[in-house]
């Protein structure tokens, strides 16, 4: 019995989706749940697996081919068994196999002395190089005096496995991937339709660091997991949000929606690209509740596991660019929200406490925000109430 394999349904924000690969090609087996393919959208790459056991019968859409939401883009014959054809294919292989024992004798030439005239002319270095690495310098593109080969060129051209472009300026067009063509999309459309600006502060993590390292064993004891900072800067944000609502309200044509509730997007970095789940509610969440689900983001996000609805929302997004090694930077907003939150390094850095000079951990934070609808004094009293909260985490732990 023939069974279709359809796209999965898509979310009304995403109207169509891109085959990146396939993992199973017309005529294999397949298992029941066994990925087939991955289909990747404007936000997440979607696995989808093999309704039944059986055999791939027919491929309909190849890989790049743009579908839509249940669209047939497989037909699996159920319960049928793969052709032999494979096995037998491995007989032509065995009878080439003295063919390709003879390809090292072949391309033994390949490692000939270069001609004489042509090392002649090399210095003595690049003319050693050329006959250890058994280069024609002729081939390669000299960028010294006048085009003259120098023994960096010879040494980059074998790096290169012999090939003249790659030995001197290499080039590499390949098309953006939806998810990042996309992520280019929301970053101009944040840049043309918000009246953004950028408020900065600093925080001391003194007490913070303090507080980890006193209670970081217990914590993790008590709830499997590591105490981190971004529970810490979660936490805050959603108290301050509370406190500062026009910090979490949005624009919707004309209207100003303020939302009761802190659903706030944490980035992460993915090889593909930033993507930013949402942690909902977190004024109601403890420390171990953000930390576990922060974690689970994180490995959903390397393994491509993130679901779409884990990523539609979010009023307030925090963002950490200290992990990378960045000391200060402006966040581009992330509409429809109105604000977000930048953490960078933590630097010892010389400051006065108490009349004396002291080193202190110190972090500067950013928000950026459009200025239609939060004005300057609530993004800077937004920012003091961070690191008010930040350098005093036992009045945090309180709610105050």
């Amino acid at each position: 019995m023939a069974t279709e394999v359809k796209v999965p349904v898509l979310p009304e924000s995403v109207s169509d989706a891109t085959i990146a690969s396939w993992h199973k090609k017309a005529g294999e087996s397949v298992k029941r749940d066994e990925n087939l393919l991955d289909l990747e959208t404007d936000k997440v790459v979607l696995e989808v697996p093999s309704p039944v056991d059986g055999v791939l019968k027919e491929i309909r859409f190849e890989a790049g081919a743009t579908v839509t939401s249940q669209q047939v883009i497989a037909v699996i014959e159920e319960g049928a068994a793969a052709a032999a054809a494979p096995a037998k294919a491995e007989a032509p292989a065995k009878a080439e196999a003295p063919k390709a024992a003879e390809a090292p004798k072949a391309a033994a030439p390949a490692k000939a002395a270069p001609a004489p005239a042509a090392s002649a002319e090399l210095p003595p270095g690049a003319r050693f190089t050329a006959a250890k690495e058994g280069i024609d310098p002729s081939q390669v593109e000299g960028t010294g005096r006048r085009g003259a080969v120098t023994k960096e060129d010879l040494v980059n051209y074998a790096k290169s496995g012999g090939s003249v472009a790659a030995s001197a300026r290499p080039e590499q067009r390949v098309p953006m991937t939806r998810m990042r063509a996309r992520i280019a999309e929301r970053l101009m459309q944040s840049k043309n339709s918000i009246a953004m600006l950028t408020s900065f502060n600093e925080v001391n993590l003194a007490n913070v660091m303090k507080m980890r390292k006193e209670l970081g064993e217990s914590f993790e004891k008590a709830n499997g997991i590591k105490l981190g900072f971004m529970s810490f800067f979660a936490k805050a944000s959603a108290n301050a949000l509370a406190r500062h609502p026009a910090v979490n309200a949005s624009v919707d044509g004309n209207d100003v929606i303020y939302h009761g509730y802190a659903d706030i997007s944490i980035a992460v970095s993915t090889d593909k690209g930033l993507v930013t789940p949402v942690l909902r509610n977190v004024e109601r969440m403890g420390f171990a509740e953000i930390e576990a689900q922060i974690a689970a983001y994180a490995k959903a996000a390397r393994e491509g596991g993130l679901k779409l609805e884990d990523l539609q929302g979010g009023t307030f997004t925090i963002t950490n660019g200290g992990t990378f090694g960045s000391l200060m930077s402006t966040p581009i907003v992330n509409p429809p929200q109105s604000a977000i939150l930048g953490m960078h390094a933590i630097k010892e850095r010389p400051i006065v406490e108490n009349g004396q000079v002291v080193a202190a951990p110190m972090m500067y934070i950013a928000l950026s925000y459009d200025h239609r609808i939060i004005d300057g004094k609530d993004a800077v009293l937004f920012l003091v109430d961070i690191k008010n909260q930040l350098e005093n985490p036992h009045r945090m732990l309180l709610g105050m």
